[in-house]
């Protein structure tokens, strides 16, 4: 289970989906459906921190193409 740590670093929903090559829709659409990262709902403001995306990513991180990967398991 990742904690947030009061003053993390923490990226913007435009960061997020600049570094994911995604829109800012797509990130919508996870969150409405639960299948994106971890994010911190401040008012009408959107934020995720650096260590959640970066436990997202490494959650996807497959050796190869037939790897089901960890929600298989």
């Amino acid at each position: 289970m990742t904690q947030t740590v009061i003053g993390a670093r923490r990226l913007t929903e435009r960061e997020v989906a600049e570094r994911f090559g995604l829109s800012r829709r797509t990130l919508q659409q996870w969150r409405i459906r639960g299948v994106g990262p971890k994010y911190l709902k401040l008012g009408a403001s959107v934020r995720y921190a650096l260590d959640d995306i970066e436990a997202f990513e490494a959650a996807g991180a497959r050796d190869h193409t037939s790897d089901p990967g960890p929600a298989a398991a």
